[in-house]
């Protein structure tokens, strides 16, 4: 596997396959989305920063680091209200690992999940 500008890459004898990170990116806000417990995939300010050199269309609140054949995923999320942090942390790791490898039959290093706020449902009355 090696690094080229926003794709992973695999070589072999009948050629190349090469990944997005987008695709990788969203592929892990899918299996984040079916986390009991995760309110919210959040947006975070260097996302956006990131956005302005070149990044316009990547996923909001994950990021995929692909050096030295690893690749590292970072989530941002809110949690819902009552749900335990660290579960519902720990299922978003094991969610996106399983769904990311196998989809694409790479690898990954890591999930960092960054949990950036806890979100409270609105009652009707």
């Amino acid at each position: 596997m090696s690094e080229s500008k926003g794709y992973i890459t695999m070589e072999d004898n009948g050629g190349s396959i090469n990944i997005s990170e987008d695709v990788v990116a969203t592929i892990a806000i899918e299996a984040i989305g079916q986390v009991e417990g995760v309110a919210a995939v959040t947006n975070t300010l260097g996302k956006d920063i990131a956005e302005l050199f070149g990044k316009k269309n990547a996923p909001k609140g994950v990021t995929v680091d692909v050096a030295d054949d690893r690749i590292v995923i970072t989530a941002h999320i809110s949690v819902a209200y009552g749900y335990g942090v660290n579960t519902v942390a720990e299922n978003v790791q094991t969610a996106v690992t399983e769904a990311v490898e196998s989809m694409t039959g790479v690898k990954v290093s890591a999930v960092n999940v960054h949990v950036s706020s806890v979100s409270f449902r609105k009652t009707e009355g």
